[in-house]
């Protein structure tokens, strides 16, 4: 049994798509970013970076427990242990693995950011909006180029690379993206969309995924001095 610490956010899809798609047993422990349970000690002792998601695999290496933060460190093991979305072949395994780590890198923060300034900063910064718009837009030209040569991202095969790029594109209005216009990279996220896994993944604890305009608790919360503040 995996214990899969999460709340409804893009990083937070990575980790139970994954769950979904190999079907490894495991049960949600919600952890609410929005209410700030991501300072939790017992979480922070799982999580020192104060941030989800997170797993502890009751059943991890020669039968121990084992924790394990990082969406993308996360996939990597699960891919692993199920022998499962990550070709065994060297070549083909590292071109999966460039791809989640230009996720990891690139999609993730820099869509991050955009996201940031254009909906939650609580003012309009146009220098940050202008630089971290044309970047996600950049990134998804890179995606489109390579989704024009390849059906998946990480090759032929749908890989971890595709499970953690997925979920930044599926909140795309965030981003003022039009995604007509990258029409490789719609095909691509119409196609992963449908899968049954997927679908699945994204439907835990949707009824409390919030995204855009947020309470004065959540932005203290999710941007607020306490993230400076260490362990309580």
């Amino acid at each position: 049994m995996i214990d899969l610490y999460y709340w409804p956010t893009p990083n937070g899809h990575k980790v139970s798509i994954m769950l979904e798609e190999t079907g490894l047993s495991y049960r949600v422990k919600p952890v609410n970013i929005l209410k700030g349970e991501q300072f939790d000690p017992a979480f922070l002792e799982i999580s020192p970076n104060n941030r989800m998601p997170a797993i502890v695999d009751h059943e991890g290496p020669e039968g121990r427990p084992y924790s394990l933060f990082e969406s993308g460190a996360i996939l990597l093991y699960l891919a692993e242990k199920t022998g499962r979305f990550l070709p065994e072949a060297p070549e083909a395994g590292y071109d999966a693995i460039q791809w989640l780590m230009f996720q990891m890198a690139g999609v993730g923060p820099m869509f991050g950011q955009c996201g940031h300034f254009l909906g939650y900063a609580p003012e309009k910064v146009p220098y940050a909006i202008e630089r971290y718009s044309k970047e996600t837009h950049r990134l998804y030209g890179v995606m489109d180029r390579r989704l024009a040569e390849s059906e998946y991202l990480g090759g032929e095969t749908y890989t971890v690379a595709d499970i953690a790029t997925w979920p930044w594109i599926r909140v795309r209005w965030l981003h003022e993206i039009d995604i007509d216009e990258y029409p490789n990279v719609k095909r691509w996220y119409e196609t992963v969309g449908a899968r049954e896994g997927v679908r699945r993944g994204t439907a835990v604890l949707a009824e409390d995924e919030v995204i855009g305009n947020p309470t004065e608790e959540a932005r203290e919360a999710l941007f607020g001095a306490r993230q400076f503040g260490g362990r309580e």
